[in-house]
């Protein structure tokens, strides 16, 4: 392949795009990759359309080789399946959708698990069909309320989507560990730094869930490592260790103390240490009880419900943990005070809210036998020894508070954990029967009975994963394409006129008839310094400058990582090239 940048659909810009907030989306919209079509949409120009091309032929090579089989479900799709399973609410304002002129229900489709299972369904009847995986590349649609960051948080984007189904539980941990391990060949050879983590299951269920993340400070997830072991863990998954519960009927009869004028947990750690409540010193904001109200409205219900979180005065509630936690129900911050006179705000206990008939979840470091200063449920009034198992019984826990760098590690003894941010590049799933269950997909087992098929799902965020790449891989200049998904092989960088061009164009022929993918800056109206500069955006991973040498038989060889430059012969480049192309991408699938 040879491209001409005299006539290829490119322009590159001199400066930062207004509306650019991160490193990706600065430089796929300067080097021409991308152009902004709609909020959260973009059109892929020839240049991104390749390392988008590239990406994919890269997940599609590595799942054909595990024995995945490709199809391609349509993206507009009937509403009925979706309320059969239940998504169809689950999802809420998530999902556009969507009536034809009869007035039949649409939506675009935000993922497809309900027609694997239709399809197989369909098609198969017998045990002797199974084990098989189905996938795909496809645009998805999410109606995002506040598209941001280009391709890292669009409306409309390319996914990868496999659907394993298996006759029982250990073929669906088969089908899932070699998923895991080829997401990870995939990944490897992208060039990203990413991490393997525990995560939570959201809108698809089921069991066992990890996330594959890629490390960035502009990531959207924040995800945790151990010190000691080999723990990592979204935040949203991490699991809090909850300490040895006590004898609720040892501690001291609750006292209720006046304490005007502390709403905030700050305040109310002052008054306490200054009046000694309790008969004691000491206090800090650990030995409070925060009563955080929300609001929860579940999926098909016209109002929200209030729900009170219980955690240590210490920590802060994490609405993405509580919506995690509660999923598909819609977690927001409780504003209807005035309807809910008995929530006295800023001094709430968890004494009454049973007789309130308001639910109330704690942290896991509530346990029986824990005492608390907390609020008294009178303006201005706080209790000291209220005990849990005792003075109140909590519905449940929730994993709310947030999680900090240096909290101990819920794998191991000793080990703290650290907080890094990034991408989410992708997400497998033990998913079990809920869809072969909503669509009582069974086939005829070994035994002559029925048997209901076991579904895993492995997803890719294509498209995103150029953005990933793009963020992991640039500099001050421009872009650094790794080997593997760089739009081309060989930048040729005329630098002159005459001579320097037809001999660029002849190397340029020769090395795309060696295979390689080759891109010749042959512009006549700019100067050489654009050229450079443009070379540096669009970041290709080599650039060969016709220049001034070239009377003598040379031109100058330029690496764009390590800004590594050599003057070389004309005379055996081309083999020198395509070897060095073909041991750095390795054995192409």
């Amino acid at each position: 392949m040879l491209l001409r940048m005299s006539t290829l659909l490119l322009r590159t810009l001199r400066e930062d795009p207004a509306d650019a907030e991160v490193p990706s989306h600065r430089l796929l919209l300067r080097a021409g990759y991308i152009r902004r079509a709609a909020p959260g949409g973009y059109t892929w120009l020839p240049l991104g359309k390749l390392v988008l091309d590239r990406i994919t032929e890269v997940v599609r090579g590595e799942l054909t080789a595990i024995g995945d089989q490709e199809v391609h479900f349509p993206a507009l799709l009937p509403a009925e399946p979706y309320r059969t399973s239940g998504r169809w609410t689950e999802y809420g304002d998530d999902i556009f959708t969507l009536a034809d002129r009869r007035g039949a229900e649409h939506l675009l489709a935000p993922t497809h698990e309900e027609m694997a299972a239709l399809l197989v369904k369909d098609l198969f009847t017998s045990y002797r069909d199974f084990p098989v995986t189905l996938f795909q590349v496809q645009t998805k649609f999410r109606d995002e309320a506040r598209p941001r960051a280009g391709l890292l948080r669009g409306r409309e984007f390319l996914m990868k989507d496999a659907y394993s189904f298996d006759l029982d539980e250990a073929g669906l941990r088969e089908a899932y560990g070699r998923h895991r391990a080829a997401y990870q060949r995939i990944f490897d050879r992208l060039g990203l730094d990413y991490t393997v983590v525990h995560a939570m299951s959201g809108a698809m269920g089921g069991s066992a869930s990890e996330e594959f993340l890629a490390a960035t400070p502009v990531g959207e997830d924040t995800f945790v490592g151990c010190t000691t072991c080999d723990y990592a863990a979204n935040t949203e998954a991490v699991i809090t260790r909850a300490p040895t519960a006590g004898d609720p009927t040892a501690r001291p009869a609750v006292e209720v103390h006046d304490t005007p004028e502390t709403p905030t947990i700050a305040s109310l750690v002052e008054l306490a240490n200054a009046r000694r409540l309790g008969g004691r010193d000491g206090w800090t904001a650990a030995d409070t009880l925060k009563n955080v109200v929300l609001a929860v409205r579940q999926p098909g219900a016209d109002r929200a419900e209030p729900l009170v979180v219980g955690v240590p005065g210490d920590r802060e509630v994490d609405l993405k943990r509580v919506g995690a936690a509660l999923h598909p129900a819609q977690v927001a911050v409780f504003e209807e005070w005035g309807d809910h006179p008995e929530l006295v705000r800023g001094y709430i206990g968890p004494q009454l809210l049973d007789k309130l008939g308001i639910r109330y979840l704690v942290d896991p470091r509530v346990v029986p036998g824990s005492a608390w200063l907390t609020g008294a449920n009178e303006p201005g009034r706080h209790a000291t020894d209220v005990v849990c198992g005792r003075d109140f019984t909590p519905d449940g826990t929730i994993e709310a508070a947030d999680v900090r760098a240096g909290d101990p590690c819920p794998a191991c003894d000793g080990g703290e954990l650290t907080i890094r941010r990034g991408i989410e590049i992708g997400h497998i799933f033990q998913l079990g029967r809920r869809f072969t269950d909503a669509f009582a997909v069974d086939v005829l087992g070994p035994a002559g009975k029925p048997v209901r098929p076991t579904m895993g799902c492995y997803g890719i965020g294509v498209s995103r994963a150029v953005a990933a790449v793009a963020e992991q891989h640039h500099d001050d200049r421009g872009l650094v394409w790794p080997a593997a998904v760089a739009p081309c092989d060989v930048h040729l960088v005329v630098a002159g006129k005459g001579p320097q061009l037809d001999a660029a164009l002849e190397l340029g022929g020769r090395l795309a008839a060696a295979g390689l993918r080759v891109l010749v800056d042959d512009r006549t109206h700019v100067s050489a310094g654009v050229k450079f500069t443009d070379a540096e955006l669009i970041g290709i991973p080599r650039a060969v400058v016709v220049g001034r040498r070239l009377a003598d038989g040379y031109v100058e060889l330029r690496e764009r990582a390590g800004d590594g430059r050599t003057e070389l012969p004309l005379d055996g480049l081309v083999e020198r090239l395509v070897d060095e192309e073909r041991r750095e991408r390795g054995t192409v699938v």
